[in-house]
């Protein structure tokens, strides 16, 4: 928000010296365009001057139009408020209806519609939402240093829900209030939010998609940590077969970090479930319940090393 401020200050200085470098009628209003002008994304920006400047030049014709046709009342301001604000809207040029207001309020102002008016409010456009535009595209803050922390943010917290799943499996009286769930929740959708705004700065070459792969990943893999967590929910016995599934998930909780996947757990994994093959039968219908929530809870840790699979990248050694 600090660097906004310091580019909207910016904007509005450069825009008013130049609209009276220029001569125009109300310099001030110049500042007032650069002010609406200023975008959090290059990409936004220029969407928004075109907006801006499509809606304002149909906002001067309608306006122009009907003062010269009724004169200037103030009744007219909100006849060209019921015509042209639903046009816009059609039109998708929403973002551009505060501009098109504030440069027929002009014409208003001057009690004049003719053309000299009419292009004064065009060089006044051109002026401040052209500062604005130059100055979104000549700098925007970098989210790389954001986008690292709270992907660090995103495997810290999956690295202790894994370890709360292990001791769980390993200690069914152990109680967890899952509230590292609620905050990768959270540092996922954050960190997608800055993966977009990072590559609607790229305005040629489209920018880096990995960021959003990566929360886009995290994301599918956080809702199958909710159905994990809900299958260990119902492990209320501490069994064999949870001990040596508490295992993999300990080395998972140190996987996770790994930028890179080779199918380590999944080997593992598998391993495990031809073990399960050659275990007795369950001796009781509590033991039955807690074995089959158990090999559930297997079978969702594989889809969610399956996501890792599809997104991560390849190589000889690493993690999942």
């Amino acid at each position: 928000m600090g660097f906004r401020v310091i580019k909207t200050a910016l904007s509005v200085v450069i825009a008013m010296y130049a609209a009276h470098v220029w001569g125009l009628a109300s310099p001030a209003s110049a500042g007032l365009l650069a002010i609406l002008g200023i975008e959090v994304t290059k990409k936004k920006g220029l969407q928004s001057a075109v907006q801006r400047i499509g809606a304002s030049v149909m906002g001067l014709l309608f306006g122009s139009l009907l003062f010269h046709v009724f004169g200037f009342h103030a009744w007219v301001v909100g006849l060209f408020v019921l015509i042209v604000f639903p046009i816009l809207h059609r039109l998708k040029l929403s973002d551009g209806m505060v501009t098109g207001a504030v440069v027929m309020f002009h014409l208003y102002a001057y009690q004049n519609a003719g053309a000299e008016a009419i292009l004064n409010e065009i060089k006044l456009l051109v002026v401040g939402l052209g500062t604005a535009t130059l100055i979104n595209i000549a700098y925007m803050p970098k989210a790389d240093r954001n986008l690292v922390r709270e992907k660090e943010r995103v495997e810290r917290l999956f690295s202790d829900i894994f370890r709360h799943i292990a001791s769980h499996l390993r200690d069914n009286t152990l109680v967890w209030d899952g509230k590292e769930l609620l905050e990768a929740a959270e540092a996922i959708e954050k960190g997608a939010a800055l993966a977009k705004r990072s590559l609607d700065n790229s305005l040629i070459f489209g920018g880096d998609p990995y960021w959003r792969v990566y929360f886009y990943m995290r994301g599918e893999q956080l809702d199958l940590i909710h159905r994990m967590t809900d299958l260990v929910a119902r492990v209320y016995q501490t069994l064999p077969q949870g001990e040596l599934v508490a295992a993999i998930f300990d080395d998972l909780s140190e996987h996770v970090k790994e930028d890179y996947y080779i199918g380590h757990t999944e080997k593992e994994l598998e391993v495990l479930n031809e073990r399960y093959k050659e275990m007795p039968l369950p001796g009781s219908r509590e033991e039955f319940e807690v074995r089959s929530a158990i090999l559930q809870l297997n079978t969702e840790l594989l889809q969610y090393l399956y996501v890792a699979k599809k997104q991560k990248k390849q190589r000889p050694a690493g993690g999942s």
